[in-house]
């Protein structure tokens, strides 16, 4: 039987750090359009006490989404013979953000414009993007799966990359939360034991659609055709603890997989607070009441949310022995699970191979 394991991996985390005491002097409105009563330090402790990001990584000026993109690739790839890509799949959300730019540009693909940076030649390597917010990268993994064991592959890399930072609202307490980064993994068909056991996806677009969306700066001064991040961040929260939880537990019954055999459980590093009620409610499905310690690797603390980059970045640092301590061996159960705009939700049980 042909199981689909990674094979490599990559990531490029900006060298830019950004401290929350960069936002001392933002002007932040609230929805209405009133500039915030609240002083800033206030304002910055409260978020850092939500979300637990002291720090995010953006990229400076000459970088563009492609070009980050292309970074974490040129690693995942150095052991692997490019021309043999079968597909590259780029989740992404915002197309080529460059800096001075009122649009994003989406023409070529980001997918087209990271096979031409990597200097393939092979005609069918066949490069296209996944737009399905955060979840994107996760997705991407999903189809990778669903062509190797159609037939239609049968080496993938999926790469997960965006730059937030160019489209956050600066008048927006959210814009603290964003990032900028990029993961990749080549996705591979395999004899040995293991890989992706399940998955799930699930898309709660006629209640949820519009919880994450682009929108006009808050601040009404600013009335340019500038469009930003909005989102509704308390429904957000409601929804995925709600959520996702049950999506994992259904994953996890579909692999045959029990909870406590579990390793590791890498979730989009949406907002530390969030991430901890997520995995609270799944032990709680199980009635289990001690979670292990180390089952949640976190980063968002100094990375911030880079949106699709969160899993495959935060991934390929714990396979290279670079995340607090965390590891992970042959025979490890991971899970995989990601909440973004859509509403999309989807879980991916993964076993870790052995090396040989």
């Amino acid at each position: 039987m042909t199981n689909v394991i990674i094979t490599a991996t990559g990531s490029y985390i900006p060298p830019v750090t950004v401290p929350n005491t960069h936002f001392l002097s933002n002007e932040f409105y609230g929805t209405d359009g009133n500039k915030l009563e609240k002083p800033n330090p206030e304002i910055i402790r409260k978020l850092h006490e939500i979300t637990g990001i002291k720090e995010r990584r953006w990229v400076d000026d000459t970088l563009d989404t492609s070009d980050i993109a292309t970074f974490a690739a040129e690693k995942a790839l150095e052991a692997v013979d490019r021309e043999s890509l079968d597909y590259i799949i780029v989740a992404q959300n915002l197309g080529e953000v460059k800096p001075d730019l009122p649009y994003t540009d989406i023409v070529p693909t980001i997918a087209a414009r990271v096979k031409h940076k990597l200097k393939i030649e092979n005609p069918y390597t066949v490069a296209f993007d996944l737009p399905f917010g955060c979840p994107g990268w996760l997705q991407g993994m999903i189809m990778a799966k669903s062509l190797i064991k159609a037939g239609d592959a049968k080496r993938i890399l999926v790469i997960g990359a965006e730059i937030l930072s160019r489209v956050s609202d600066p008048h927006d307490v959210d814009c603290m939360i964003f990032a900028d980064g990029a993961g990749a993994t080549v996705v591979e068909s395999s004899e040995k034991t293991g890989g992706i056991l399940a998955h799930l996806t699930r898309s709660d677009t006629l209640q949820h659609a519009y919880l994450l969306r682009m929108g006009k700066s808050y601040n009404p001064e600013r009335n340019g055709s500038d469009l930003f991040i909005k989102m509704e961040g308390h429904e957000i929260y409601k929804y995925s603890v709600r959520m996702v939880p049950r999506a994992v537990q259904e994953n996890l019954e579909q692999s045959g997989v029990l909870l406590g055999d579990v390793k590791k459980i890498l979730i989009h590093q949406a907002n530390e607070k969030m991430d901890e009620a997520i995995v609270r409610e799944l032990f709680k499905l199980y009635k289990i009441r001690e979670i292990p310690e180390g089952i949640m690797p976190m980063m968002i603390s100094w990375a911030g949310n880079s949106s699709v980059a969160t899993l495959p970045t935060l991934y390929d640092r714990i396979l290279k022995g670079k995340l607090d301590g965390h590891r992970l061996h042959a025979g490890d159960i991971v899970v995989f699970a990601s909440v973004g705009a859509g509403m999309n939700i989807n879980s991916m049980i993964y076993k870790i191979p052995d090396a040989s």
